[in-house]
């Protein structure tokens, strides 16, 4: 299983939370990142969003339906993020758009299997796979990069 940790891009400050929308460098963000996943991604994969605005905004750049889904939320647990992508048992990858502090902290958890927070820039993505070789289950950390690399 591929599981894609996508952090919004840029957002407004201020104002509610939840409605804050992408800024035009924002934007920009997004689309390039969007479009770098799109050459790398199979024909089938699910993509989940956060509730709030900014994340929606985010998954839109693809280009293609994606499901909200409130656990996602900023102040997600590590747990609601895996338990949201079906980590490792679905079948298609999965790109889980969200936030800040909170995919830094899955991203951490299953590569190293410890509590810690790592920082994921906005736009940024963790792409990992699960995996098994020779009958041992394996962690593939596929890429890792930001919208200023791209």
């Amino acid at each position: 299983m591929d599981l894609i940790l996508w952090r919004h891009a840029e957002a407004e400050g201020g104002g509610p939370d939840l409605e804050r929308r992408l800024t035009s460098k924002g934007r920009k963000q997004a689309a390039r990142v969007a479009e770098w996943l799109q050459r790398r991604l199979p024909s089938k994969y699910t993509v989940l969003a956060s509730p709030a605005r900014r994340a929606r905004e985010t998954a839109q750049a693809l280009g293609v339906a994606f499901k909200t889904v409130a656990e996602l939320a900023p102040g997600a647990s590590v747990e609601k993020i895996i338990e949201a992508a079906h980590w490792p048992e679905r079948k298609k990858p999965v790109i889980v758009v969200g936030h800040q502090p909170d995919l830094g902290c899955a991203a951490a958890y299953l590569v190293s299997s410890t509590r810690a927070e790592w920082s994921i820039k906005k736009g940024g993505l963790w792409w990992l796979e699960s995996r098994v070789r020779n009958a041992k289950a394996q962690l593939v950390v596929r890429a890792v990069t930001a919208p200023d690399l791209l």
